[in-house]
């Protein structure tokens, strides 16, 4: 492509279970997501979170941390309550409730994601002290689990439910294709695709004091459909592709 796209690396840093200092990389692809959507890395290594939890299965080990973190903000901005019963997951959406299955002594819990990690290689969940004492690995300090993503929790009549949020698929969604210094060069990309695609709009922010165009293509009502575009757009060269919802 002989567009000039800008790639806006804007880092910010957002607190992990582990202690670690998480680098999130923000491009225009990614600014619309809250922080703890955007692809991160810690020590070198990228993580992408999932948009959706369904299906979501995992087994290793889980760890747990306590004191030395108690009253601290976690990565979606709570402030972590040792007592409560929650957990650090490096992927799943913030809020998700998973049920962590101890494989060595058959006892489970639900907690709720609102934190990243653990990040320390081999680990795939870390449960606060609460949590820890319920399943039986404060002593032993890990143990074997499986996890599987619930849903999301809803009080229906007196019982508890987990459900998906009803908007993971339907709506009103673009692709963003790229972004720009020059508004020419936005508005003859929208021009190109608007035949294939049946619509495509130019939009203005404003990034470091600068005047950044926008380009979104398509008006699709399912994330499927969006997805697919999304799909095509990458395999035609526009490597920074990605899924935006309308309001």
């Amino acid at each position: 492509m002989n567009y000039p796209v800008i790639y806006l690396l804007l880092i910010s840093f957002l607190a992990g279970c582990g202690g670690h200092t998480t680098r999130v990389i923000d491009t225009p692809e990614t600014r619309e997501l809250a922080g703890w959507q955007k692809p991160y890395e810690v020590d070198g290594q990228r993580y992408l979170p999932l948009r959706d939890h369904q299906g979501f299965q995992q087994r290793g080990v889980a760890s747990w941390y306590g004191r030395k973190f108690h009253g601290r903000k976690t990565s979606n901005g709570e402030v972590y309550d040792m007592h409560a019963m929650s957990a650090a997951h490096k992927t799943l959406p913030m809020g998700v409730y998973v049920k962590v299955t101890h494989l060595g002594n058959g006892r489970h819990i639900i907690v709720r994601v609102n934190d990243r990690g653990p990040f320390v290689a081999g680990r795939v969940i870390d449960l606060s002290y609460a949590a820890a004492k319920q399943i039986g690995i404060v002593d032993s300090g890990t143990a074997l689990v499986q996890i599987e993503a619930l849903g999301f929790r809803q009080a229906d009549q007196g019982q508890v439910a987990y459900k998906a949020p009803v908007n993971y698929d339907s709506g009103s969604f673009a692709v963003q294709i790229g972004a720009f210094s020059a508004a020419e060069s936005a508005y003859q990309l929208a021009a190109k695709v608007r035949g294939r695609y049946g619509k495509a709009v130019v939009s203005a922010i404003i990034v470091n004091g600068q005047k950044v165009y926008r380009v979104r293509a398509g008006d699709f009502k399912s994330l499927q459909q969006a997805e697919k575009a999304t799909h095509n757009f990458i395999s035609e060269g526009f490597s920074g592709s990605y899924i935006v919802a309308f309001d």
